[in-house]
């Protein structure tokens, strides 16, 4: 590269008039502003929305919050930004890829995280494929996390806001696809700035609010969206105590997730009690005290490695977990036992480890993420 071509902000050596970018448009404020910003830029930009699942069928209901005001919304945004907008129908890869494994993980016992899934196996594979195919340099999202560029080539960083950081979803981002992907909203200090950019750019969305929940189960209620899945799914059983001595009945396994301490409707038993595993071939759920929750040693599998030295190059990496996305990172040991498998031990123990959720690895010092895989099995298994 000749060393006077200057790079453009997404690290191209030419005018961003001839770099074409692909943004993966929701139809919420992030993405949006990330659209509009490089829009504002001079790059040829191409907006991108998916549409993965139809809220109002699969809640069979009037005015339930649907996938359609979300491609409106993207929409309006590109006309306001005068910038194209394609709608890919993605609803059968969707539900093959997410939807799916979602719901059996679910009757397996485990708590699964389907957005990590999404990212890996939807967005970053099939729309990115598709940003290829219409020669776009890259692809942006409106993802809150920085790429940087180190001395092996990019790296995957926290957010500079640690409330906003979406690090433990996109722990699975492969060297390849974060060489072609933007982050452009990483940097930001607040989720205020990125409203407060929307309104300077005269974006429709600049007051919408922030999507709670996971895009299939728009109300929250994971067991009416999986009992539609999976007839019989919420068969009743036993709740039983460690020994196996019955304390009472439950209203299907699937209702319950490990280290839940309401609503088990058995009280009287002095101090309080939690879901420590559940087996779905017994219909059980078997309850405990919080001890029993602890769990220093948790196996990792489908390990995805961001490191700069080979993963298996060492016997054991000492750095930071995170194993559920709402809890600070951990310290740890990491010890690799195959090419994409580790056992990963807890120097504090953990409560409600659960097999199907992720366990992030980030560096000791500093805010880089050297990846993750998924926990298969929790506490008693």
């Amino acid at each position: 590269m000749p060393r006077d071509v200057a790079l453009n902000s997404l690290g191209f050596a030419k005018p961003p008039s001839e770099t074409r970018v692909v943004v993966a448009m929701s139809g919420g404020v992030d993405s949006s502003v990330v659209a509009a910003m490089l829009a504002e830029e001079g790059y040829d930009v191409v907006g991108v929305t998916l549409q993965l699942y139809d809220h109002g069928a699969a809640l069979a209901k009037k005015g339930a919050c649907c996938a359609g005001r979300d491609i409106h919304d993207a929409r309006r945004v590109a006309e306001t930004m005068g910038f194209p907008h394609y709608v890919l129908d993605y609803e059968n890869t969707f539900r093959e890829a997410v939807i799916e494994e979602f719901a059996d993980a679910y009757l397996a016992g485990a708590t699964p995280v389907p957005c990590i899934r999404c990212n890996e196996r939807v967005k970053f594979k099939d729309l990115l494929a598709t940003a290829k195919e219409l020669d776009a340099d890259c692809m942006a999202t409106g993802h809150y996390i920085q790429r940087k560029v180190g001395d092996s080539g990019p790296e995957l960083h926290q957010a500079a806001d640690a409330n906003r950081d979406q690090s433990y979803f996109l722990f699975s981002t492969t060297p390849e696809q974060l060489s072609y992907l933007r982050f452009p909203l990483g940097h930001l200090a607040s989720k205020a700035e990125t409203r407060a950019l929307a309104a300077k750019y005269g974006l429709p969305v600049a007051d919408k609010p922030d999507s709670q929940d996971i895009c299939f189960v728009p109300n929250g209620d994971y067991a009416a969206v999986i009992e539609k899945l999976r007839p019989g799914a919420a068969d009743p059983g036993d709740i039983v105590d460690l020994e196996g001595n019955v304390l009472g009945q439950h209203r299907g396994v699937i209702h319950y997730t490990i280290g839940q301490r309401k609503g088990l409707g058995i009280g009287g038993l002095g101090d309080p009690i939690y879901v420590v595993k559940l087996d779905p071939a017994t219909r059980r759920v078997i309850v405990g005290p919080k001890e029993a929750l602890s769990t220093r040693v948790i196996p990792v599998r489908e390990i995805n490695w961001l490191g700069d030295a080979p993963f298996d190059s060492r016997p054991e990496w000492h750095l930071n977990v995170k194993v559920r996305s709402t809890r600070p990172p951990r310290e740890a040991i990491l010890r690799p036992t195959g090419p994409t498998t580790a056992e990963v031990e807890l120097l504090a123990p953990e409560d409600g480890v659960s097999a199907g959720q992720a366990c992030v690895f980030y560096a000791p010092e500093g805010s880089r993420i050297l990846g993750g895989g998924w926990i298969w099995k929790g506490p008693g298994s």
